[in-house]
């Protein structure tokens, strides 16, 4: 069994978002911008901390994640149909990609852009019972196929010296790391495989250090894990579902945390689907552009 360090400092809200199924957030460094989804309820939410400014954007479809690209208000989105390109003021999706037009019950779930400036995603039956997910490479031209057999694909990250991929089958709890080399990946090795108790792998990120930290689904907390894949430290979160984080601030060092509640009471998990946020005294790494 492991036992990690708990942190002291608990993570408060910073926008009482409320959403379904909050997931993909992502800090704009260019514009000190936090950027979140909803995916049951379909939104992209931005805010400001530097003014507290916040909104809502209506999507047209689930959304999974969101992709920076060199225009701030037009980033690549993982809609259930597939890839698009989304316009923040007018709400409009333009189509790029569909990775798995044969099954209409899939619909992407997590994403990010790799040091290789390509998209890296997953995919997932929205049942969350047939295996039917694979996980993605779309450079903007070529779309790849990197692992497939999944019921529940989350968390592409890379590591911050850009040597390693991680992936996540949910369902089993197993955190994949793949050698990573300019979009060649290698075999998979299992990085963290979830202990009893611990919920299920959801959404990470990662530090400067090249430490991963990885939201627990169903187990209240994040847990930051060394480049061995050692649990070290624990964040409890108030809330049950714990979807993404993603270091964002001036100085990086703001972890925000999307929830979710969808199938949770509201009266006994009250602080569900709300957007966190705690100082961690460690910085992340900046989000890559996709310029494909």
């Amino acid at each position: 069994m492991s036992h990690p360090i708990v942190y002291p400092k608990v993570p408060h809200v910073a926008i009482p978002s409320a959403c379904t199924l909050g997931e993909g957030v992502i800090w704009d460094h260019r514009t000190s911008t936090v950027l979140w989804v909803d995916i049951k309820n379909p939104g992209i939410w931005r805010y400001q901390p530097a003014t507290g400014e916040h909104e809502r954007v209506q999507a047209p479809e689930a959304v999974g994640f969101i992709a920076l690209t060199g225009d701030p208000e037009i980033p690549v989105v993982g809609l259930k149909s597939g890839l698009a390109r989304f316009d923040l003021r007018s709400g409009r999706a333009t189509l790029l990609v569909s990775p798995e037009p044969d099954l209409p019950d899939n619909r992407i779930n997590d994403g990010h852009v790799g040091p290789d400036g390509a998209i890296y995603f997953g995919t997932m039956d929205d049942k969350e019972k047939a295996a039917s997910g694979s996980f993605w490479r779309w450079d903007g031209k070529d779309l790849t196929r990197l692992l497939d057999g999944i019921v529940v694909t989350n968390g592409p990250a890379s590591s911050s010296d850009g040597r390693t991929l991680y992936a996540t089958d949910t369902t089993k709890g197993t955190i994949y790391a793949f050698d990573f080399d300019q979009g060649r990946l290698g075999a998979p090795r299992i990085f963290v495989q979830f202990e009893q108790g611990w919920g299920h792998p959801d959404g990470m990120t990662v530090d400067h250090r090249g430490h991963v930290w990885v939201c627990h689904w169903g187990g209240s907390r994040i847990t930051r894990f060394t480049p061995e894949g050692r649990a070290e430290l624990v964040i409890p979160v108030p809330t049950a579902q714990v979807t993404n984080c993603v270091f964002g601030g001036p100085d990086l060092k703001a972890l925000y945390i999307s929830t979710a509640s969808v199938g949770h009471d509201p009266h006994t998990d009250p602080m569900a689907g709300h957007l966190y946020m705690v100082e961690t005294g460690t910085y992340g790494v900046e989000a890559h552009v996709f310029e494909g």
